[in-house]
Parts: C-alpha cells; sequence; structure tokens
C-alpha cells in the first residue's frame, strides 16, 4: 500500500513556532527517506495540555498552524498526519488533521476520549470519518481514543471500512518511570490488537517524546514507543523509549503483508542535553 514514517519527536510546551520549524525539518527528512505517508504526534504545536492552548489555539483548515503542514505536505509531496490544537469560536480542541500531498485537509478529527483532566482544556469531538484514498481507506483517532472502553472509537474505524487506522499519541510516564521494572506499552498492545486482528487492519500510534512542563501533568514525561500493529494483532515496529528518543521510524504497510516481529526500521536524532531539561 505505501510507506509510513512515524515522527517521534520533541515537543516544547507552548512553542508553536519552534514545533512547527521542527516537524517541517523532520518531515522532510522522512520524505527523502522515501516515505509516502508521515505520522506525527498529538497536540505537536503546543504539547498535551499547555495553558497556552486558551490564547495560541488556532483554526482548521485556515489558521497558521494547519496552513504550516498543508504546506510541509505539498512541498515534500507527502501525506501528512498531525495532532493540532484547534479553536473553534469559544472553543479549544485536541484535534489531528490528515492532508493529501496537494495540501487538501480529508479528514479533521477532534478527540472523543479525552482524558478528564484534559476536560478544562479542551472540548470533545462528536463524530468519526474514514477517508477512501488511493493508498487505502484510512482512519484517524488520537490517543485515548485508542482505548475508549470496548475500543469503540477505532472499532468504529473498522466498521466504516479503514485499511489502516492513523494515531497522533502522547505517551506520558511519570518522571521516575523504570523501563526494565515496568516496560512501557501494554495498554496500546492491549487495545490495539484486538482491534487490528478482528478488522484486519493495521494501527500506527506516533508519541513525542520530551518533559511535560506545564498543565496538569507537569514533570511527566513522553517517552516514545511508537508502535505499529499489523493484521494479525501483533506489534510489526515499535519505537525506541526515553524522554530523548527522537526518532523518524520507517515501515511499509501493503496488503499481503502479516504481522511479523522486526521488520520495520528506525534512523535516530538525539538533542543536545540541555534540550531534555524540565523548564
Amino acid at each position: 500500500m505505501f510507506k509510513l514514517a512515524l515522527i517521534q519527536m520533541i515537543v516544547r510546551a507552548g512553542r508553536k513556532q519552534e514545533n512547527l520549524s521542527h516537524a517541517e525539518e523532520l518531515v522532510r527528512r522522512a520524505a527523502a527517506d522515501g516515505a509516502e505517508v508521515v505520522l506525527l504526534p498529538e497536540a505537536l504545536t503546543l504539547g498535551w495540555t499547555d495553558p497556552s492552548a486558551k490564547t495560541e489555539a488556532d483554526k482548521i483548515p485556515e489558521g497558521e498552524s494547519c496552513a504550516r503542514l498543508r504546506k510541509m505536505a505539498r512541498e515534500a509531496g507527502v501525506y501528512v498526519c498531525a495532532g493540532l490544537i484547534e479553536r473553534a469560536g469559544s472553543e479549544v480542541f485536541n484535534a489531528a488533521v490528515f492532508i493529501d500531498p496537494t495540501g487538501n485537509v480529508l479528514l479533521h478529527h477532534r478527540k472523543i476520549n479525552e482524558l478528564e483532566i484534559g476536560h478544562p482544556v479542551y472540548a470533545l469531538g462528536d463524530r468519526l470519518q474514514v477517508s477512501r484514498t488511493s493508498l487505502g481507506t484510512i482512519g484517524l483517532m488520537i490517543c485515548a481514543d485508542g482505548f475508549a472502553h470496548g475500543q469503540v472509537v477505532s472499532r468504529t474505524l473498522g466498521y466504516m471500512g479503514a485499511d489502516v487506522i492513523l494515531s497522533p499519541c502522547a505517551w506520558a510516564v511519570p518522571a521516575d518511570h523504570d523501563d526494565v521494572k515496568n516496560p512501557y506499552g501494554k495498554i496500546w498492545l492491549d487495545n490495539y490488537g484486538p482491534v487490528a486482528k478482528d478488522f484486519h487492519v493495521w494501527i500506527a500510534g506516533a508519541s513525542n517524546v520530551g518533559w511535560i512542563e506545564s498543565g496538569p501533568w507537569k514533570g511527566r514525561k513522553c517517552i516514545g514507543c511508537s508502535l505499529v500493529i499489523g493484521p494479525a494483532g501483533a506489534p510489526v515496529l515499535r519505537g525506541p523509549y526515553g524522554v530523548d528518543a527522537e526518532a523518524i521510524l520507517h515501515f511499509e504497510i501493503t496488503p499481503e503483508r502479516r504481522a511479523a516481529q522486526g521488520d520495520g526500521w528506525a534512523r535516530v536524532w538525539r538533542s543536545e542535553p540541555e534540550d531534555r531539561q524540565p523548564c
């Protein structure tokens, strides 16, 4: 079907211009390495639940953030999927878009299963969509949508005919989390796997990395571990763990493939130590 790149990038709280510029750089790298679809993290412009959402959120599709993503897609000649903080009238949404290589927004999703601590910041979405493209039928959800009770969001996308479900994410753990003693990712394996197997779909979640610098989870860390689950319900690609584990992970999705461990490959760029200290 296509070559997918998951971009596991550092997201800095409230620094929209910096985050968008960094995303542009990484999208260009992914496209140069042959990616046809690029998946970026949740809330990549401002960071999840950052208070700047109240003043810095912008419109979709005509706001600055979405406009820059549309330009990225056009210039790189790729599909781009990314999480944005959206303003719609007086409301702010934790949103995501799926953009085609001509810069058209094919899907616009607002997160439905937002964690309770995110409710003071974000209004909740009320609909799901899929987009039928030359690459297959694409569904879109955001992070905790994937573990809504009974996997209702992802299963609905499966019933709607999705071949691939893309999910911008922000996977966070306490600052003292030990990945050796308590490996991260069980919640996603338990929720992505059964849906992928039951509907014979691919599910890809790309998480950011870096410290959460503000909001209700200030002091926690986002640790990557981006993930692709194949149609047999098993992981086929897993990203590196760590607060500084920036990576571009490439995986080729084809109709004939079935899940087999270790089929993907990653190229990692690491930040300097001073860039990963909490504010």
